[in-house]
């Protein structure tokens, strides 16, 4: 049966899905970070509390945006991937970053956002590349000061 959601508006739908601020980052840390496990997400700085993180990855998984594969080397550790619905998001995250650095205050170097705002393309390409052959390179580095709006 398929899940009843408040509206048919497609921006409401994805916002039931996505919309709060731990999913996103999330999906952020899986797409350009290449963090995998429960404890890299929870070391990514955001401050998000265990029993916090744990529902967020439930829902994710329930969503089909995230599946739990068992670790290769140690079946009782979890690592998280991005299904091809959770790839999908590549296009809303990039606007995002590029529009957030464009409009606020961030510690996104003014270079690195240039580029990605004039390769759009490429950049995309290359996030479906590493999510394709599982490529934990980060993409972007973490920021952790506050810039000055470009």
């Amino acid at each position: 049966m398929p899940k009843q959601h408040r509206s048919a508006c497609p921006v409401s739908i994805a916002l039931e899905i996505v919309g709060d601020r731990w999913s996103l980052l999330i999906v952020r840390d899986l797409m350009v970070r290449g963090y995998r496990t429960f404890r890299e997400f929870q070391q990514a700085g955001e401050g998000i509390a265990t029993n916090i993180l744990a529902n967020r990855l439930r829902r994710l998984q329930s969503a089909g945006i995230i599946v739990a594969e068992a670790e290769e080397t140690d079946a009782r550790k979890l690592n998280y991937r991005l299904t091809k619905k959770g790839i999908d998001l590549a296009p809303v995250m990039l606007e995002m970053l590029i529009w957030s650095a464009r409009h606020e205050n961030t510690a996104a170097p003014a270079a690195l956002i240039t580029q990605m705002e004039n390769n759009r393309a490429q950049v995309l390409c290359e996030v479906r590349r590493r999510w394709r052959e599982r490529d934990q390179t980060p993409l972007i580095p973490k920021f952790d000061e506050p810039r000055r709006t470009r």
